[in-house]
């Protein structure tokens, strides 16, 4: 399996895999790199097949992407790893836990449901409607979901990590973004988080459109000891929107979970 591209920074016995969305790369990762190694975390950051400089397959899926991210962790994992998956990235997360049983040790789903039937027919069509077929003649999602994107913040949410969010993400390929939201449309993970038998911490945003707070309250649910947040401040991207808050909330369950460095 080709590996895929992928950033590595810091030294330790911990590292952190940072999974994005479906809209944007790994780059859109920079502000809260830091402030992971600056804590004594080594740090892999991916780009998911598709994305950045990661060939698009032919057969997109989940389980595709999954299967990607195991290989990833497999390869570049050290003796306890944590997972951090954003939107899609909070989908696939479950999923490689679930390949390489005993591999990760704590995922954090960020801003992600297990799958689009949790907000009925009505949210799954509509999500989809919104989505793709504005892109099926644009080269980038900056050139049609532009307004989409900036929907999906707090009203309140600026800032340098907020411009890069949008930035990074406007530039995502859109035959990538639509292959990527087909595959979210077919997946059902619900019987995947309801097996995770390791420490889960769910967090959203309070004017998050799409994982609205009560869908990530259903999520977590699911899963058996699962912790959730939600963050008052934020939309979709509380990791851009409030970093502080969501690094406090992270860091204080990465050590209770005998996670800290």
């Amino acid at each position: 399996m080709r590996m895929p591209d992928y950033m590595k920074i810091g030294d330790g016995p911990i590292t952190i895999f940072l999974l994005h969305g479906g809209y944007g790369s790994k780059d859109y990762w920079a502000y809260e790199i830091p402030e992971l190694v600056g804590k004594g975390y080594r740090v892999v950051a991916w780009d998911a097949p598709g994305y950045g400089l990661s060939p698009l397959p032919e057969d997109y899926s989940i389980e595709m992407v999954a299967d990607h991210a195991a290989h990833l962790v497999t390869e570049l994992g050290t003796d306890r790893n944590i997972v951090i998956g954003h939107s899609m990235g909070g989908i696939v997360g479950p999923k490689v836990a679930q390949l390489i049983p005993g591999r990760i040790h704590a995922l954090v789903i960020s801003a992600s449901i297990a799958s689009l039937a949790q907000g009925g027919e009505e949210f799954a069509r509509d999500f989809i409607e919104k989505r793709v077929p504005p892109l099926r003649k644009v080269k980038t999602l900056a050139e049609a979901a532009m307004p989409l994107l900036k929907s999906m913040f707090a009203p309140q949410s600026s800032g340098p990590a907020v411009d890069l969010v949008l930035d990074v993400a406007g530039k995502t390929p859109s035959e990538t973004f639509i292959q990527a939201m087909l595959a979210i449309q077919r997946y059902e993970g619900a019987p995947v988080v309801q097996a995770l038998d390791i420490p889960v911490l769910c967090v959203g945003g309070r004017a998050d459109p799409v994982a609205q707070p009560q869908l990530i309250e259903q999520t977590a649910a699911l899963i058996p000891g699962a912790e959730m947040k939600i963050f008052e401040n934020t939309g979709h991207y509380p990791f851009a929107e409030d970093r502080d808050a969501f690094n406090a909330v992270l860091f204080d369950f990465l050590a209770r979970n005998n996670l800290a460095p």
